[in-house]
């Protein structure tokens, strides 16, 4: 059973994921929010596997609960993936709500076989969006014309682990960067594994804004990538 919180302010919208998501089989949903002071009590409460978080939200954003969510995860297990709604995909929000966590967004006019599918694939820890969708909000959003001296974080990197998170950054598939670089597709994850976590990182999407805002990887003219 994979445990859904659905997070709207829009009564309707809220009626109608819960409605969609309570007949599918194999997803429970253990509670429905209406912003994101409710969100983040309620998940602490039911301790869900999958949050559907409203980005646009009066008083506290999806932003703020995203971040207070994240940080309220005891360890006692995974924390919830985080499944960013929103109406538009280039959406500085939306890009705001990844680099705080979001394992990923899906847009709010998607099809009910999408939004699904998407539940299921971030309840089982992938990213539900195509890495060059990813690439293009963040190439576009990221800044460019400053200067960002990586952090010395990075540093407990090894090269290959650099690499790895070079490659990801740029929209390359796990299966690409394994052909790229002649390793196996499970040494690329094991790469991306210990890269999260010396980096404290919590989704792949977190890591490929991380590799934008410390200038590993710089977007080119035009908000594509460099």
């Amino acid at each position: 059973m994979t445990r859904v919180l659905v997070v709207d302010d829009q009564f309707l919208i809220r009626a109608g994921l819960v409605g969609l998501l309570r007949a599918a089989p194999g997803v429970e949903v253990v509670g429905e929010a209406a912003d994101g002071a409710e969100a983040v009590e309620l998940a602490a409460q039911t301790s869900p596997d999958v949050v559907l978080m409203d980005i646009r939200m009066p008083d506290m954003s999806g932003i703020t609960a995203t971040e207070r969510i994240l940080a309220g995860a005891d360890g006692a297990g995974p924390p919830p993936r985080i499944l960013v709604l929103t109406t538009f995909d280039l959406d500085e929000y939306v890009y705001a709500a990844l680099r705080a966590g979001a394992s990923g967004f899906l847009l709010k006019d998607a099809g009910p076989e999408r939004l699904l599918a998407a539940v299921a694939a971030v309840a089982g820890g992938d990213t539900l969006f195509a890495p060059s969708v990813t690439r293009r909000l963040i190439a576009a959003l990221a800044p460019r014309d400053r200067a960002v001296e990586p952090p010395a974080d990075l540093a407990v990197l090894t090269a290959r682990e650099m690499e790895v998170l070079r490659l990801i950054a740029q929209g390359l598939s796990n299966t690409d960067i394994a052909d790229r670089l002649y390793i196996s597709e499970a040494t690329v994850k094991t790469h991306l594994n210990r890269t999260m976590s010396k980096l404290d990182l919590g989704s792949r999407a977190q890591a490929v804004v991380l590799a934008y805002e410390t200038g590993l990887v710089r977007p080119g003219p035009a908000g594509l990538p460099g």
